[in-house]
């Protein structure tokens, strides 16, 4: 009999990361940078100019070092990683309160700390959630709070993912709203250099297929929270958007066709990411101020 592993929680009892403080100028290229690469719209990429809610995830980027990158490209370490053997990780959702927009070009701060720590168990095995808050100020002024919450686990369990994809079917989107897309491995490779991901189901097919049992790459859930948000930058400019929530759910791989999808009303708007095999790989809702 194998001996039972010791629970998550077991592995933090020493954890206790206190709060990062980070400094960024925001520079409007990386959100040029952006634009181009997904055929959207100038983003108001000059001086000035107002940062699109969930844009913020252009800056304050860390670059660890080669030799501080594991085996799939996730650093070893980290201040917010928790200490787990064999650690995997998963972007499951978070949300954000917008005070006012952050604008480019002028200095801003953030302060990251950690918000919870949560051990729970799943039909997969023992999971720790944790949630990271962090504030962006400018001239002093808090403009903006997001939370992140990032589902770890020790050691790897066996997703239902498609054996082959049909990159041929489109999805049924049936909404007012709607941003089609089709992301291919350029355009995969482009947006983890503008986010500094390294991780390796983002562009290294075969580890995607032999290592983490994909059929193929992953599309970034920040990149389908944020096409989700460009709904509500396209069809309603004029509404600032206040507070905004998002999950993600099950994986979209490249060379799929998706859509994100939304609903309006009159203070809010529900969203969505839609392929041929799932009308809710991720959904979001945001609320106008």
């Amino acid at each position: 009999m194998h001996p039972t592993p010791p629970p998550l929680s077991s592995y933090l009892d020493t954890w206790n990361p206190g709060p990062v403080t980070d400094a960024d100028p925001l520079d409007p290229a990386p959100v040029a940078a952006l634009s181009a690469a997904l055929d959207l719209p100038d983003a108001a990429a000059t001086a000035g100019g107002s940062l699109p809610p969930l844009w913020q995830w252009l800056y304050f980027l860390g670059f660890p070092a080669q030799r501080e990158l594991g085996a799939d490209g996730h650093p070893l370490h980290g201040h917010f990683l928790p200490p787990l053997p064999h650690r995997q990780r998963m972007w499951a959702g978070g949300r954000c309160e917008i005070t006012e927009p952050l604008r480019l070009g002028e200095p801003a701060e953030r302060v990251s700390s950690l918000s919870s720590v949560t051990a729970k168990h799943g039909h997969t095995g023992e999971m720790l959630f944790v949630t990271e808050r962090r504030e962006f100020r400018q001239h002093g002024r808090a403009c903006l709070v997001e939370e992140q919450d990032i589902v770890y686990r020790s050691g790897r369990t066996a997703g239902q993912h498609p054996v082959v994809l049909d990159t041929s079917a489109l999805p049924d989107a049936d909404a007012p709203w709607q941003l089609p897309l089709r992301p291919d491995p350029t355009l995969l490779f482009r947006f983890s250099a503008l986010t500094a991901n390294a991780h390796r189901i983002h562009y290294d097919a075969p580890y995607c297929r032999g290592e983490e049992g994909y059929p193929g790459l992953v599309v970034h859930g920040p990149l389908l929270a944020l096409l989700m948000l460009e709904l509500a930058r396209r069809n309603a400019p004029a509404r600032r958007v206040a507070t905004l929530s998002y999950r993600l759910r099950r994986p979209v791989f490249a060379g799929e066709h998706l859509a994100a999808c939304g609903t309006p009303s009159d203070d809010r708007a529900e969203l969505r990411i839609a392929t041929h095999r799932e009308a809710r790989h991720a959904t979001a809702e945001v609320t106008y101020a």
